[in-house]
């Protein structure tokens, strides 16, 4: 196999984990927690949904394995490699993630969408957990998970959202996240950290949305002679169903601040859409506010691309990683086995050629060479 060029890139991908705390005490250590690590990326990518899959990719491609490290022991068991996820920490876990994809991506990302998704066979109901909800931030442009992380029981994506945006860098970009999200210490810490924020808009806000509706429902009804305001309009086609939005943004929002006193505050954006399907046509009209100064063609852009992170990772996760069926679910380990399938989601995007990202899995199983070119990419 011609992998040397992989075998030295391979190393460089296992530094960003190198400072990564062992939970093992030292003399019980039989299989390196690098080794670890790359074994589980590499049969991810490979299309292994489970620790059993994983230790049966050890056994069939141990050769393969020794191009990157010794692997003098061969390959830890299907039970031993759950019991060194649940014990690993989920936290600096995701800081080791962090650092990788900064430097995997090298240009920061200009809209960071943030959403969260439940893994659904995470769930114990014989020792009463529930199912872990994982908070991410994707890179829209990239189409890249840039850090996750897990919404701590009984807690909400109010307290994880802070958390994850502590981790990571985005400075200059646009932050953006549905209505769990619009809150005013979040905005405050997207603000602190010279990023700015589109945040939908929802009952939750309470005065702050009914304020908004009503001034917008006036200023509607008046054609919107009373204040600054931008337009646009799109229509888009595809599978005989038609959908026409409209974005309105109004720039004058001086009296808002006045009742709210919302950090970095600067205009409310209004998407009405109309979807016509088989000759019936549905209305909406969404809400959001911004710290952004610029115009409803580019607003517009942007609250599309938060829907990024539903179509171009949580679709991906359930439909290629198969996410919702997978049963790992001890302590640490589902959040863990996470961040694994989120690496390897980002190892695949990256790889060149217009294959989709199915198809790129199941080369990774057949090619030996295209899964060492994956992490030297």
């Amino acid at each position: 196999m011609a992998m040397d060029g992989a075998i030295s890139e391979g190393v460089v991908f296992l530094e960003h984990f190198r400072d990564l705390p062992d939970p093992r005490q030292p003399w019980k250590v039989v299989y390196p927690l690098d080794e670890v690590l790359l074994l589980c990326l590499l049969a991810v990518l490979a299309g292994a949904e489970a620790f059993t899959d994983i230790a049966r990719f050890g056994v069939k491609k141990l050769d393969l394995l020794r191009c990157f490290r010794p692997f003098r022991e061969g390959t830890p068991a299907h039970d031993h490699l759950g019991d060194i996820f649940a014990t690993l920490d989920a936290e600096q876990f995701q800081q080791c993630f962090v650092a990788w994809v900064a430097a995997l991506t090298g240009a920061p990302a200009d809209v960071i969408a943030i959403d969260g998704k439940t893994v659904r066979r995470s769930a114990d109901k014989k020792g009463a957990k529930a199912a872990i909800h994982m908070v991410s931030a994707f890179a829209a442009r990239q189409r890249l998970v840039l850090g996750q992380v897990k919404v701590a029981e009984k807690s909400n994506e109010i307290v994880a959202i802070p958390r994850l945006l502590d981790m990571l860098s985005v400075e200059g970009a646009v932050v953006t996240i549905d209505a769990m999200g619009c809150q005013r210490e979040i905005a405050k810490k997207i603000i602190d950290k010279k990023a700015d924020y589109v945040l939908a808009l929802k009952g939750n806000q309470g005065s702050l949305r009914e304020d908004v509706e009503l001034f917008v429902a006036e200023q509607k009804a008046n054609a919107f002679k009373d204040t600054t305001t931008s337009r646009n309009q799109t229509v888009d086609g595809d599978h005989g169903r038609i959908e026409t939005r409209t974005t309105t943004v109004i720039h004058d929002v001086a009296w808002l601040q006045e009742r709210h006193d919302w950090p970095g505050l600067k205009g409310i954006v209004m998407v009405e859409s109309i979807r016509e399907i088989d000759g019936k046509a549905e209305c909406e009209a969404r809400f959001y506010i911004t710290s952004l100064v610029l115009q409803a063609a580019q607003l517009g852009q942007i609250v599309r691309s938060h829907w990024a992170v539903e179509n171009s990772l949580h679709w991906v996760m359930d439909m290629i990683f198969r996410d919702d069926e997978c049963r790992v679910r001890t302590d640490h380990a589902p959040a863990n086995f996470t961040t694994i399938k989120h690496m390897a989601h980002n190892l695949l995007r990256r790889a060149p050629g217009k294959d989709s990202l199915r198809l790129r899995r199941k080369v990774a199983a057949w090619d030996d060479d295209f899964l060492a070119s994956l992490i030297a990419a």
